[in-house]
């Protein structure tokens, strides 16, 4: 693979690459998710910080997954310039969010569902930096045709493995397109907000296929298992499919209780 990319005198990270595209493509979808949605928010202050406080997040689960190792040496895995994990990035990120979307006065759920296509498109594409480098993120050993080796990745192997960043970029753009799909449906033609849909079934649905998309490639990933013989993965993605369900159920539930008998959810007479 790649690690780096030589342009003359300058040397780029493939990995720091595809994170900034990654990050240029959310800010495409979350721009114009704000715009439909009609929400007076900047899309680039809010990619801008959600990014920084994530990358951070990021870092500092993927230390404490390993917390021996990380207390025993602690400085050159700080400053290594692999090693972040995604999980991380979503509790960092979202943190952020919340905070940015109080500071716009928007609704936590409304906002949320507004980026959920943006999270799950920007995630698919930044895993095509963990490939092109080779950090470790791949599977394991497969005699698939498609199956590949990374003897000059960051974390090498010359046994043809499964391109499991692939996976889970094919995984996740199929996840954008039904979220935005989801959201079209939650804004009505005047573009008022919930007059269609409930406010926060997009980020519920979110929670849940991205939560099962991470829990079945982990089955083929080398990650070290921990919890019942799960991955710090798998059990994140569990609790994420929970959330999803939970949050779907709270807001339907509440919807049908509000809505008279006889009129439907657009608020139309069933006659």
């Amino acid at each position: 693979m790649h690690p780096f990319i030589h342009l003359g005198s300058v040397t780029l990270g493939t990995y720091g690459t595809m994170v900034a595209v990654a990050l240029a493509v959310a800010f495409l979808l979350l721009h114009a998710d704000l715009r439909r949605r009609r929400l007076n928010a900047s899309a680039e202050k809010i990619i801008a910080i959600t990014a920084l406080v994530g990358i951070i997040g990021a870092k500092l689960y993927h230390l404490l997954e390993s917390p021996r190792e990380f207390f025993a040496n602690p400085e050159p895995l700080l400053l290594s310039s692999i090693g972040y994990a995604w999980f991380g990035a979503l509790i960092g990120g979202f943190i952020a969010f919340l905070l940015l979307a109080r500071h716009y006065r928007i609704k936590i759920l409304v906002s949320l569902d507004a980026a959920s296509p943006a999270a799950a498109a920007g995630y698919g594409i930044g895993r095509i930096g963990c490939l092109l480098s080779g950090d470790g993120d791949y599977g394991k050993p497969t005699s698939l045709p498609w199956g590949m080796s990374f003897p000059h990745g960051v974390v090498p192997t010359t046994a043809r493995v499964h391109p499991t960043p692939i996976y889970e970029l094919l995984g996740a753009l199929v996840i954008a397109w039904v979220l935005w799909r989801i959201g079209s449906r939650a804004v009505s033609s005047d573009g008022a907000i919930g007059a269609v849909r409930p406010a926060g079934e997009v980020f519920a649905w979110y929670l849940i296929l991205t939560g099962v998309a991470r829990f079945l490639v982990e089955l083929i990933r080398i990650n070290p298992r921990s919890f019942f013989g799960l991955t710090n993965a798998q059990v994140a993605s569990i609790l994420s499919v929970v959330s999803g369900t939970l949050l779907l159920w709270a807001i339907f539930r509440h919807r049908s209780a509000v809505i008279p008998a006889g009129m439907t959810a657009s608020g139309r007479s069933r006659k």
